[in-house]
Order: structure tokens, then C-alpha cells, then sequence
């Protein structure tokens, strides 16, 4: 989307108030009127459009800007609908089942936060993927604290940290390798300078989520029993179900991409199923399609397991698309490159440069919502004056990563909010306070920027 040119350029009290109405109406709109959010972004574009025509911007000038925008969204909505194809297999194949009935085995309540928080970091590393790691691993989790009546939003924000972590911190990672790469810094390089502040981050939410964990009590006890009974009389509890997750790792580490990666693990999924239970063809295209449906009739158990299908990613898709398409706009229209270009012109010392950087990748990912727009535009539009100010790149690439990757799961209508909250059933407002270490990571890049600590500097400027 960053290569979409601007057909007019507005002024910076013009792109201002558009952008400036456009959060309100956002904002608003989901908050106080609890809406979702793909009717105040379609307000936003239809006000995009009024101004451009305004403008005397042609209509199908506008429409492309649209069409471009949503195009770049594509590889997204592909890789969606894998994942909730994914997650009713992983169902059907007693996947995820296992995973659970293993956690309730291995957790411990005292800790649990904080358990939930190192597990989902260690699988994030591993894979790679954070959504992928919320959607498997982070199911599990969610249901383990259902039925031990414990708080859903601290779960989900253990789960976001810790799979925002990995996701962070993983070679494996598509937006760790885009970060270094647009900059053009070496991507193990670029990993352990992101240790600077990624490791206190993680460090401090780890102590945070140890002080939040509750007590074991008797009653808690009893449902992990009771709840583990449940699940062996499903007859989808057994060795070979996690045959999938370990396909996933094998081709994950194997670099194979995504989309294929997510697609032979469900087949796998599928295929595993027929050990224990009797599929028709049909039975699997509607499991795939609607979702799995658990008919144990234990209430808590069919309310974890009832989920996924290419169907529970439409609200998702959806949204991706409108957004996109707001950010095609705004680019069209100038109204991005108008503000970028004002705030360049501030940027005279190191501190500035980097605070002005992180501003940019909260800003996109508050304004478009997308998550690897927010690293792109934040690359090109800083590396200059990066250089200018004598700061080595990898600097840039650890801002675009702590104010970009790992802000986009705190906003309630970006990507990786509305997937989050759809595959967890926990809203991002609620889940918000409780990321530590995905509010930490920009805090501690623009505080390290400000008092010069683990900054490099380029041979001349030293």
C-alpha cells in the first residue's frame, strides 16, 4: 500500500481534521455506542470520498484508491481463512482438546498468569506466528481459565503478551524479518538489539503476572478434575492427536510458507480424526466450513470446543478489507504523506527522531489498523533521518518493531485486535490493560531513545 501514489495534497489542517474525524467517529462509535467496527470505518471512507470529490478527485480514481488498498490485504484474508479451517480441525482431531487436558496436567493454578504468559512466548518463538499461537495454544488457555472461573481479560492479555513475545522474537516471524529487511539490517543483528527492551519488558511482566496469579482453592481442584473426566469421555484425548501441532513446527521451522504450512497441517488434522471418530466427506466440508460442534452434553466442555471454520473468520475478513480500504484512501488522497512530511521537519536530535517514529507506527496502527503498514511507512519515511542523526538502522528496525508489532493486538479495530477478540471471545478493551508487555515495549523504546541507553551509532557519528 506504501506505493500508492497521491493524486492531490491536501493541507496539514485539512489532513489533520480528516484524520482527526475519522478517530472520533471510530472511536465513538465503538465505545460509546458499543457498535461494531465496520460501520463507523465505512462512515470514515464515505467521508474520504465526499472530500475527494470535493476536491475534484475523479470518482474512479477514488475506487482505486480503494481496490489498491484492499489488495494489499489479500495474502491476510487467505491466510484467515486457513486459520479457522485450522482450528476446526484441530478440533475434530482432538488437537486442541489434548492440548488442554495436557495444560490442566502441567499448570499449575497458584501461577497460572504467569505460565500462560512464558508457554504461549515459548510457542510464539517456535512458530513464529502470533495469531497462529492465540488460535491453538491460546484456545487452550482461554478454556482452562473459563472453567476455573478465573478472569478472562488477565488470561488474554497473558496470551497477547506472550504470543506477541515470540512473534517479537522469532527468526521465524514474518514481521521480524520485514522489519529488518526494509531497513537492511542483518535479522540475528536486528534480533538481539530488540533484546535491550524486549527482554526487561518481558522480565517485568513475568514478575506482574506472578503477583496476579490466584490461589489454589479446593473447589478449583475439583473442576480441573471434573473438567478432565469431561474431556476423556469425549474419546479425543489420545498421544497421536498432536501429530498436527508437531507438522506445524516441522514445516514452520522448515520456512514453508504460511498459508501451506496452516494448510497441511489441517489435513493432517483431518486425516487423525478417522482414528477416532466416523466422518462422512460431507461431515468435513461442514466442520471445515461452520465450525466443529461439541454434543457432549457437558455444558462448559461443548462451550470450549464449539468453534473455528472458515465462517467464524467472516466478521474478521470484513473488517480486514474495510480497513485497508480506508488506508488505500487516505493515501490517495495525500492525507498520510501530508502528515509525515510536517513531522519530519521537526526532528533534530536522536530522541526526537525515535519518539517521533514510535508515534508513527502507533499512529498507523490506530488510524489504519494494519499491522505491517505501520512497519513499512515507518521504515521508509524514518530511515533518512535515522541516518541524519548518525543512528545505526538497527535502531529504526527495534522501534518499528516495539511501537508496531506488537501495538496492532491493543487496537479494538485493527487486524490483530478483531481476530484476537473473535478466537478468544474477550474484547480488546478488556484485555488491553492487562498486555503488559505489549504497553511496556513502546514505553521502553521511547524511554531508552530519550536517555541514550543501548542506542548504536553509525562509525561517523560515535
Amino acid at each position: 500500500m506504501f506505493r500508492i501514489k497521491e493524486v492531490i495534497s491536501p493541507t496539514f489542517i485539512e489532513a489533520l481534521a480528516l484524520v482527526a474525524s475519522i478517530v472520533t467517529i471510530i472511536s465513538v462509535s465503538i465505545i460509546k455506542f458499543k457498535s461494531v467496527p465496520h460501520l463507523p470505518i465505512l462512515f470514515s471512507i464515505l467521508l474520504l470520498i465526499c472530500y475527494g470529490l470535493v476536491k475534484k478527485v475523479s470518482y474512479r480514481k477514488l475506487e482505486g484508491g480503494l481496490v489498491q488498498g484492499a489488495g494489499a490485504g489479500m495474502s491476510a484474508v487467505f491466510l484467515f481463512f486457513f486459520i479457522g479451517i485450522l482450528i476446526s480441525s484441530w478440533m475434530m482431531s482432538g488437537t486442541i482438546p489434548t492440548l488442554i487436558y495436557a495444560g490442566f496436567n502441567l499448570i499449575t493454578p497458584s501461577f497460572f498468569f504467569a505460565i500462560v504468559f512464558v508457554v504461549t512466548a515459548i510457542v510464539g518463538v517456535s512458530i513464529g506466528s502470533s495469531l497462529t499461537t492465540v488460535a491453538t495454544v491460546g484456545v487452550a488457555f482461554i478454556g482452562m481459565a473459563s472453567v476455573l472461573d478465573l478472569p478472562m481479560a488477565i488470561t488474554a492479555g497473558a496470551i497477547v503478551s506472550g504470543a506477541f513475545f515470540g512473534d517479537k522474537m522469532s527468526p521465524l516471524s514474518d514481521t521480524t524479518n520485514l522489519a529488518s529487511s526494509i531497513v537492511g539490517v542483518d535479522l540475528f543483528e536486528h534480533i538481539r538489539n530488540m533484546g535491550w527492551t524486549t527482554i526487561p519488558a518481558f522480565v517485568i511482566s513475568l514478575g506482574i503476572f506472578g503477583v496476579l496469579s490466584p490461589s489454589v482453592t479446593v473447589t478449583e481442584v475439583d473442576k480441573i478434575s471434573f473438567f478432565k473426566e469431561g474431556l476423556l469421555g469425549t474419546g479425543m484425548i489420545h498421544w497421536y492427536t498432536i501429530i498436527p501441532l508437531v507438522v506445524l513446527f516441522i514445516l514452520t521451522i522448515m520456512k514453508v510458507p504460511a498459508l501451506m504450512t496452516l494448510a497441511l497441517s489441517s489435513i493432517s488434522a483431518v486425516g487423525i480424526s478417522f482414528l477416532h471418530q466416523s466422518y462422512s466427506v460431507t461431515e468435513v466440508f461442514n466442520i471445515l466450513f461452520s465450525g466443529f460442534v461439541s454434543t457432549t452434553g457437558i455444558e462448559d466442555i461443548d462451550a470450549l470446543l464449539t468453534r473455528g471454520g472458515m465462517e467464524s473468520m467472516m466478521f474478521t475478513v470484513g473488517l480486514v478489507l474495510l480497513a485497508l480500504s480506508m488506508g488505500g484512501l487516505l493515501f490517495t488522497l495525500g492525507i498520510v504523506q501530508t502528515l509525515l512530511s510536517k513531522v519530519e521537519k521537526l526532528l533534530k536530535k536522536a530522541s526526537s527522531v525515535i519518539a517521533a517514529s514510535a508515534l508513527t507506527a502507533i499512529g498507523i496502527n490506530v488510524l489504519i489498523g494494519e499491522q505491517y503498514l505501520s512497519i513499512l511507512l515507518t521504515g521508509q519515511s524514518f530511515q533518512s533521518q535515522y541516518e541524519k542523526v548518525g543512528l545505526a538502522g538497527k535502531n529504526l528496525s527495534r522501534v518499528m518493531e516495539d511501537a508496531g508489532t506488537v501495538v496492532n493486538p491493543l487496537v479494538p479495530w485493527s487486524v490483530c485486535g478483531i481476530f484476537i477478540t473473535g478466537v478468544l471471545g474477550v474484547s480488546t478493551v478488556e484485555y488491553l490493560p492487562f498486555a503488559f508487555f505489549c504497553l511496556l515495549s513502546p514505553v521502553l523504546t521511547v524511554l531508552f531513545g530519550f536517555t541514550g541507553k543501548t542506542l548504536t551509532y553509525t562509525a561517523d557519528k560515535k
